[in-house]
């Protein structure tokens, strides 16, 4: 009777260890909803505008593709932002995944795991920060639109 509640005991207590884990899991997919969304948003804008302005006649017939090219390179770095986030989120993603079950696997064949565990959070922790960072310079380069529209004005008040 004794060894029973012991394992239970055991068992709740990695529970508790593995709840923040899965609220980390639960918060960094959202993230990666939204990144997908705004790498769907950079395709398809890139779709749209090399239909527009694909050909020199369409480039010299249409206002809007005025900065075709600038704004071309501009959603292809995007892009490359995006991915590289949605990379480093999905991989802190996989090491969580690889933490907790570590925590129940150390328990189960009673197998101190702690350093292990220590390590694969910290890396999980590097990766997320650094897929932050790859989000948030393509925020910053996502505001080359209102660079690109002050451009077009001004060149349409030369004109």
């Amino acid at each position: 009777m004794q060894t029973v509640i012991h394992s239970v005991t055991t068992a709740s207590e990695v529970i508790q260890l593995a709840i923040a884990p899965v609220f980390l899991l639960m918060g960094v997919s959202a993230l990666l909803g939204v990144l997908t969304g705004r790498l769907g948003r950079v395709v398809d804008r890139f779709r749209v505008l090399n239909e527009r302005c694909s050909t020199p006649q369409a480039q010299a017939e249409n206002p809007s593709c005025v900065n075709y090219s600038q704004e071309l390179y501009m959603l292809s770095c995007r892009a490359n932002w995006v991915h590289w986030a949605i990379t480093l989120c999905t991989l802190s993603l996989l090491l969580v995944a690889l933490v907790i079950g570590l925590l129940f696997l150390g328990s189960a064949i009673t197998w101190d795991s702690s350093w292990l565990v220590s390590m694969l959070f910290i890396f999980t922790m590097m990766s997320l920060v650094a897929g932050l960072g790859c989000f948030l310079r393509e925020i910053h380069l996502s505001k080359h639109v209102f660079q690109l529209s002050t451009q077009k004005m001004q060149n349409e008040n030369e004109s």
